[in-house]
This record gives structure tokens, C-alpha cells and sequence, in this order.
């Protein structure tokens, strides 16, 4: 969600598997093949998050962890860029970009400067669901972090020339990703899913619609949605609701929500307009990037669980069924991997590898051949056991930092989940059965509305991905319009 956020990551089991063949190369074959047996589940200290609504309507919810004195704190809007007008793709996550960019008050450095004397950093961006600023300091500093945070998310000065500082920084970005097959590849696969939705375009803006950006859209943005019944105050750590709320109340207690009402979120998923396969043609491309995307679930779904166990059994990890046939058999990518994305209003699932142009047809039907057969052979009980014990060890490892913990909890806050779902994460995870994620998959793999997505020298792959899948479309990556549910420009 921010720009500055961190991703967790677990080591692979292929070093120690290495190791122990090698000790132990006088066993049998398929001894040595054998994977061990999930140890025994991790006990996980789960703070019980509170929460307290002020008069204003701003939610303060805190997770306590006492261990370290450390609070993590965030500002949430409970709008991201859903919200971006048509033809200003960008304008939510440019408009949080610039909140540590100067104030009415201070200057960019001199919040910098103020960050630094805190012995914190200031985190800003947004997804599609939120926008947030956030900030980590000791405990005895959480007073003027909390004043500096404030001063940020409510008094934004928007200077022109740190709008066009950020401006040239996002379209810097952007024009590194569109030379990369893998982004090209995610940003298409969120049209095949989305189209004309508010979830279709790309929330980092395009080529276009970043240079049409004024500093009055980031304004009207800011006074419309940055109000204090639009907003949730998350602590992690060493702090107790009272107190979160005291500091809440003296920083935040006098902004004043508006008269007139929230404007309602755009519709997130929209009408599909292109052909269920895509080729995205790169000239000189050394390889492609392969994708299948079919529409998901929302995060509220009563399908959520089965959806992150039939996520970890497909791509998951090293050993999943993805990576098992697509790196592991046939050698034809460093790394397959699957994503279950869930938002409000929608989600999508899909799986993605990186290969050779000329391999390309290849994987895209390994994908799909792997989502199918998910449908029809669930996991056994060692697989569905080894794929849960993957998600709880994940999942206990996101809570040892404050950091995030915050994320985990505002994750339930900002969709308006029950904050006890926190601690109820594993029992729910380990309660899945082998039939709810075949049943996952049959409502949400199949071939029918799968849309698969290929970026790469098209010179290379282009005949034959028509030839396998003939409801296809070409385009060149010049030609390319993101802002454009068709991916073409609109007729002049």
C-alpha cells in the first residue's frame, strides 16, 4: 500500500534439502526425496485489538504488545484509488505522495529533519482501498510523532514545485515498469479483470494521465476524502487505548468532518471489453512474462480462507504446485508463483512466471492445465498440512514486528472487519478442508472467464498463442493506451 512498504519473505527449504542429500546420499532415493513433516504448529502471542470511536467520527484502534518500547502508528483514509477521477489515474497515490512534502507549517526537510530527531521515517502512498501516512518511534516520543503526523495529514501544503518533483518521480517509475514484461503483464491482467471499473486502471497513473494532473485535483482530493469520518488512527506496540486516544483527541480531536456526505466509491468491477488472451509485443524483450487471472472474491468473502489455502497450495512457496511443474520439472522459469487479491468490492486470483519468449505458450497452458486440476485433485492431507503450516508460520512472523502488527490489524479496520479475527487467523486457517479449496477453485479457476496475458517478444510466441488460444488480441507496447478499458486510444 505505501511506497516504503516492506514485504516479508521466508528463506527456501532448497539449501537444507541440498544438505541433507548430500549427508545422507547412501539412502534410498525416494527417502532422500521426501519432504519432513510439519513440525508442530507455532505458539503465537495475538494481541486483542480495541477500538474507540471519537466525536468527530475518527476510529482509534490499538494493538498493546508491551515486549519493546516501539509504537507504530498510521493515518488511514478509508479511500484509495478507486476514487481517481476518469482520466486522472495516479491523482490518489500522487496526492498521499506528497504529504511528508511540505505543510503549511514546514517545509519537506524540515519534516524530514523532524522525522530524524524522532528517530522515525515517515512511510506515504495508497492502494486501491486506502490511502495512509505512518510513522515508528519509541515510546517516549509518540506525543510529537503523533503532533508531526497529524500536522502532515491535515495541513499539506501541495507546493507546485513538490508536485512536480513527485510528478517526475512517478512518471520516472513508470517508465521503468513499462519496459519490464512482468509489470506490463499485472497492469493488463487488471484490465482483463476489472475493465471499465474503478479497480481496471493503474493506480500509479499512466503516461498520460500523470502530466494531466493539476495541483486543484489534488486539492479538491484532499478536502473531499481527507476528513475525519473518512479515517481510522492505528497503534502497534506500547500503548494502551486510553492513552492512544488521549493522544488521538489532542492531535486530531478538533478536525472537523464536513457538512456534506462522503461521496460514494466508484463501482470497482466494470464491464470486460477485451479477448480472453492478450500478446503485448516487446521487440527485443529476452524474455516474456506470462500471466492467467480470473475474478476473485472481496475480502469480506466467506471464501477468504479457502481462497489463501488454495493460494499456498498453487504458489505458494517453492514446493507448490506451480513452481513443482513450471521450475522444478521442466526448468522453464526461476519462479512460478499464484496471488489471491482481495479488496472491498472485488478480487481477482491468478498466477504468473517468467520464461523464455519461446516457451511461452507452454507455460501460459501449464498455468491453466495447474488451476484446473486444482478443481478436480485437492490436496492430500500431507499437502493440505504442509500448505496451512506455510500460512501460519508467514502469519506469525508478519506479528514480531510493530510495524507489522499495525499492518495485520488495519487490514481488519479498513475493510471493517471484526478486529478479533486477528486472533481467530489460525484456528480458521487450520479448519479448511481439502473439499472447500477444490470448491474454491471450481467457482474461481475454471477456464471461463480466465483471461491469460503475455508480454514479451511477440515476434516469438505471437503465432502460436494464436494458434492455442484463437480468441486473442496483439498489441504493441507503443500503441498501448492503460488509460483505455480496450487498451486502445478512443477515435479521434
Amino acid at each position: 500500500m505505501t511506497r516504503h512498504s516492506n514485504r516479508f519473505t521466508m528463506l527456501a527449504l532448497s539449501a537444507l534439502l541440498a544438505a541433507a542429500n548430500t549427508a545422507h546420499a547412501a539412502d534410498a532415493a525416494s527417502a532422500t526425496d521426501a519432504l519432513p513433516a510439519p513440525g508442530p504448529a507455532r505458539k503465537v502471542s495475538i494481541p486483542v485489538a480495541q477500538d474507540k470511536l471519537l466525536p468527530n467520527g475518527l476510529r482509534v484502534v490499538v494493538a498493546r504488545r508491551t515486549a519493546t518500547p516501539l509504537v507504530s502508528v498510521a493515518l488511514y483514509v478509508r479511500s484509495g484509488a478507486e476514487i481517481d477521477p476518469p482520466n486522472l489515474a495516479g491523482l490518489t497515490d500522487l496526492t498521499a505522495g506528497l504529504l511528508d512534502q511540505g505543510t503549511t507549517t514546514r517545509s519537506a526537510p524540515q519534516i524530514a529533519e523532524a522525522a530524524d530527531a524522532l528517530g522515525g521515517s515517515f512511510g506515504t502512498g495508497a492502494g486501491f482501498d486506502a490511502s495512509q501516512v505512518s510513522i515508528s518511534v519509541t515510546t517516549p516520543k509518540l506525543a510529537a510523532a503523533i503532533d508531526l503526523l497529524a500536522d502532515v495529514v491535515r495541513n499539506p501544503a501541495f507546493a507546485p514545485e513538490e508536485i512536480e518533483r513527485e510528478r517526475k518521480q512517478m512518471l520516472d517509475d513508470l517508465r521503468v515498469a513499462l519496459s519490464q514484461p512482468g509489470s506490463i503483464a499485472r497492469l493488463v491482467a487488471a484490465r482483463a479483470v476489472y475493465g471499465d471499473g474503478a479497480y481496471g486502471h493503474p493506480a500509479g497513473g499512466t503516461p498520460a494521465s500523470l502530466p494531466r494532473i493539476k495541483r486543484d485535483d489534488i486539492v479538491k482530493l484532499h478536502d473531499t476524502f481527507y476528513r475525519p469520518d473518512n479515517a481510522t488512527l492505528v497503534f502497534a506496540g506500547d500503548i494502551d487505548l486510553e492513552r492512544a486516544v488521549q493522544l488521538a483527541e489532542r492531535s486530531f480531536g478538533d478536525w472537523k468532518a464536513p457538512a456534506t456526505a462522503l461521496p460514494p466509491a466508484p463501482v470497482g468491477q466494470g464491464v470486460r471489453a477485451l479477448a480472453p488472451t492478450i500478446a503485448i509485443d516487446l521487440p527485443g524483450t529476452g524474455q516474456a512474462a506470462v500471466a492467467a487471472v480470473h475474478a476473485g472474491i472481496a475480502r469480506g468473502s466467506a471464501e477468504f480462507y479457502p481462497g489463501i489455502v488454495a493460494d499456498a497450495v498453487l504458489g505458494g512457496s517453492y514446493s507448490a504446485r506451480l513452481s513443482e511443474e513450471i521450475r522444478i520439472k521442466r526448468g522453464l522459469s526461476y519462479g512460478a508463483h499464484s496471488a489471491l487479491d482481495t479488496r472491498r468490492q472485488a478480487g481477482s486470483f491468478g498466477g504468473s512466471a517468467q520464461t523464455k519468449n519461446s516457451s511461452a505458450v507452454e507455460v501460459a497452458g501449464l498455468l491453466l492445465g495447474e488451476f484446473e486440476r486444482l478443481s478436480s485433485a485437492p490436496p492430500d492431507a500431507d499437502e493440505l498440512a504442509a500448505r496451512k503450516a506455510s500460512l501460519s508460520g508467514n502469519f506469525a512472523f508478519s506479528l514480531e514486528t510493530t510495524r507489522g502488527l499495525l499492518g495485520e490489524v488495519a487490514s481488519l479496520a479498513v475493510y471493517g472487519l471484526p478486529l478479533d479475527e486477528l486472533a481467530r487467523y489460525l484456528d480458521k486457517v487450520q479448519t479448511v478442508t481439502a473439499d472447500q479449496v477444490r470448491t474454491f477453485a471450481q467457482a474461481h479457476l475454471g477456464r471461463d472467464g480466465m483471461s491469460v496475458i503475455v508480454a514479451g517478444d511477440a515476434q516469438q510466441f505471437g503465432d502460436a498463442l494464436g494458434k492455442a488460444y484463437p480468441k486473442s488480441e496483439r498489441f504493441t507496447i507503443a500503441a498501448l493506451d492503460l488509460d483505455s478499458p480496450t487498451l486502445k486510444p478512443a477515435a479521434k
